[in-house]
């Protein structure tokens, strides 16, 4: 977002969002917007964004991530184990935190 651009409004209710992570965690940028995408798409409510479109974004950006193999896979495992403990250490909800330690294996990203 630029500099001069307006802050963001407050999330609506029923809008699922993931928190802020902090640059110094050295987590990859593309993956950390895969995973707010996610998070909003599979936890928002109805009354928030359509359900079927959602879902079916949410299958494509999960089908983009399954083509990880080699470097790439390796480095995201390394990052969702960076952010696993960094949710641990902040003392995140343990549903939080759950959901970074199984995502890769919960959406079939093996490589």
């Amino acid at each position: 977002m630029p500099d001069d651009a307006p802050p963001p409004e407050e999330a609506p209710d029923g809008a699922a969002v993931f928190p802020l992570i902090p640059e110094e965690l050295g987590v990859h940028p593309l993956l950390l917007a895969a995973l707010h995408a996610y998070v909003f798409l599979e936890g928002s409510e109805a009354s928030v964004l359509n359900p079927a479109v959602a879902d079916e974004a949410m299958q494509y950006v999960v089908g983009y991530l399954q083509r990880l193999d080699g470097e790439a896979l390796r480095r995201v495992k390394e990052d969702m184990a960076t952010l696993a403990g960094f949710a641990k250490a902040e003392k995140w909800p343990k549903q939080q935190v759950r959901f970074l330690q199984d995502f890769l294996k919960d959406n079939g990203i093996t490589g």
